[in-house]
């Protein structure tokens, strides 16, 4: 059976109502996915159904799991088609699992707003040109605590109305693109969760270092974590708005094709590199927070330390001079011309979370081109 007619049968004939006994045809359909050979899988993947285990599940939903990153749902990530309360239509969403966290957070609004957190830091880390038709909120169309969880976990979704639901070849196409934006997220997730504590002391060394296999070997940015400084007039908070830039526009960029090193970096920001062999010169990445809506201040410091750096790092040692990006909170506005004019590419954070640029960055490949 095509995953179209699947999809198709399970929402005209499940019913909550009908319980989860053996005999019910659509908990039978649910059952029978596991063991299903005909649905359009990515290769490594497995799927199972779901209708509920004791009573019936309001959502009923498919799981599609890539067998490297995650098999079960009550943690890590996953793909899911899951039916909405009317099962008038049907989402495809990269999924948080839900089940373990939901031990941290009892309280439903503190469990939603943590996955809602942890969304939207995961959906820094995924290709813009993939990601752009995937911007769905689920609403599932229920008060039920297990399906709101559902929507606050999705971090990106696309949805289909059964009454006009796509051909095979277009179901198909969409699994293939959510699959690669579940390894994208597992790749970002993978590093975010070994970032060191806020307390766990972080020593840089000056020497070179070169990207290994892995593209995220060399990248261990500093804690986003805020954090607090004794003045005169007492204690204080500071956002680490800066860690937070670097950490998530690094995630992105291996997205984009690039190794992003931070150790033994210092005093540079972010360092973008292609591969462990490629002549090609670095791209010198300087982060900005633009405070208070000041551009000026912000791009000026850009400018000063981007050429300070590629003077003394590497003119003055004879390598090739690098690309240079600055790298920034909020759209600086005219200032994306100016920095070009200078050589410098410039790169922000949309209203919206995803990457915008200059047309340098966009030929780089570091933003989607507009």
């Amino acid at each position: 059976m095509p995953l179209h007619d699947l999809l198709k049968r399970i929402a005209e004939t499940y019913d909550p109502q009908d319980g989860t006994s053996k005999e019910v045809p659509a908990q039978i359909l649910l059952r029978e996915v596991k063991d299903r050979t005909d649905l359009p899988l990515p290769h490594g993947f497995i799927a199972s159904g779901h209708g509920g285990q004791g009573s019936a599940s309001i959502t009923p939903w498919i799981g599609v799991f890539d067998k490297a990153i995650n098999t079960e749902p009550q943690e890590g990530l996953y793909l899911a088609y899951i039916f909405d309360a009317s099962l008038a239509s049907v989402t495809l969403t990269l999924q948080q699992g839900v089940t373990n966290l939901s031990r941290e957070y009892p309280k439903q609004g503190d469990l939603r707003r943590e996955l809602k957190r942890r969304a939207k830091h995961l959906r820094a880390g995924m290709q813009p040109q993939l990601a752009v038709r995937w911007t769905h909120a689920p609403a599932f169309g229920t008060k039920a605590e297990r399906p709101r969880a559902y929507e606050a976990g999705s971090i990106v979704a696309k949805r289909y109305e059964i009454a006009q639901l796509p051909a095979e070849d277009v179901l198909k196409e969409d699994l293939h693109t959510a699959s690669l934006l579940l390894r994208d997220a597992a790749a970002s997730q993978r590093i975010w969760l070994q970032e060191p504590a806020s307390n766990e002391p972080f020593e840089y060394v000056h020497e070179e270092h070169a990207p290994a296999g892995d593209p995220l070997d060399g990248f261990h940015p500093n804690s986003s974590s805020d954090y607090y400084v004794r003045t005169t007039g007492g204690t204080h908070r500071r956002e680490r708005r800066h860690e937070e830039l670097i950490r998530d526009f690094g995630f992105h960029a291996v997205t984009c094709g690039y190794t992003p090193i931070t150790q033994r970096m210092h005093p540079r920001d972010l360092v973008l590199r292609r591969s462990a062999g490629d002549l090609q010169p670095d791209w010198l990445i300087e982060a900005k927070a633009v405070k208070k809506g000041n551009a000026t201040q912000a791009v000026r410091e850009a400018v000063g330390q981007l050429l300070e750096y590629s003077y003394y790092w590497y003119e003055k040692r004879d390598e090739p001079k690098p690309h240079l990006v600055a790298l920034f909170t909020e759209d600086v506005g005219q200032y994306a011309e100016y920095l070009e004019d200078h050589g410098i590419a410039s790169v922000w954070r949309a209203p919206d979370g995803e990457w915008a640029g200059s047309p340098a960055a966009m030929s780089w490949g570091l933003v989607a081109a507009t």
